[in-house]
């Protein structure tokens, strides 16, 4: 009953009240709507690859709300309108929550749905995208500033965004995202390079990093993430 009404008095607010918002009374509803098919779809007894899909498009619909959120919170400090906190709530209610960052900067990924939807359908193109936002919302996830130290990041974690970055190049190099994902794993490889557990597994991903940047440099010698990797390089030790 009380959802309904909040749901009324959103619809019954002028435009001119909401114009400001990222999120409005409308695309709240859609948003809803959205999350709510893919749950039915997931819950249903539909075949493995259906519920993969209605798992990717749930992320999917998360990360766009995410987004627009984050973007709230870098302009306010924090989620203002009434149509976003009314969102915000709903999905909470509906098991869909989005998680803060520990300082409160930004949301987080919801990344299960990502890692579901590749149990459900390991090849193929719903599991390319889906390790794609895996790896991607992973990454930018997991530290603040500095990408060469992660909060918390323990060796299995590592590995399988490493495992992860490799998949998707070999699976689809041509693939629109194949420059951030080159990105992110040479990132990767510079971490395992410096938290190897021996010398020689130190010097294998340092390999691994400087032939990866260096297809990268090439590839994409305008990309605005050249410079950034040519420093992380630079802290690669000159003997590895």
């Amino acid at each position: 009953m009380m959802r309904a009404f909040v749901a009324f008095v959103l619809a019954g607010l002028s435009l001119d009240a909401i114009a400001h918002d990222l999120i409005t009374a409308e695309s709240a509803q859609t948003y809803l709507a959205a999350v709510a098919a893919s749950q039915r779809t997931i819950a249903a007894k539909e075949p493995a690859a259906k519920r993969a899909q209605a798992h990717l498009d749930l992320g999917r619909t998360l990360d766009e709300i995410r987004e627009l959120l984050n973007r709230d919170l870098a302009a306010h400090g924090r989620v203002q309108g009434l149509p976003s906190n009314f969102l915000m709530s709903e999905l909470k209610a509906r098991g869909a929550e989005l998680a803060l960052a520990p300082d409160k900067s930004r949301f987080l990924a919801n990344l299960q749905h990502y890692r579901e939807a590749l149990k459900l359908e390991p090849s193929g193109p719903v599991a390319a995208e889906a390790a794609f936002r895996l790896l991607q919302g992973y990454f930018y996830d997991s530290f603040t500033s500095d990408p060469l130290q992660p909060a918390a990041q323990t060796r299995a974690q590592l590995a399988e965004q490493i495992r992860l970055g490799e998949g998707l190049l070999k699976i689809r190099p041509r693939h629109g995202e194949r420059e951030e994902t080159s990105f992110i794993l040479a990132i990767h490889y510079v971490q395992a390079a410096r938290a190897g557990r021996d010398a020689q597994e130190q010097a294998a991903f340092a390999r691994k990093a400087r032939a990866l940047a260096g297809e990268f440099l090439r590839n994409y010698p305008e990309s605005m993430r050249a410079a950034t990797l040519a420093r992380l390089l630079e802290s690669l030790a000159v003997g590895k």
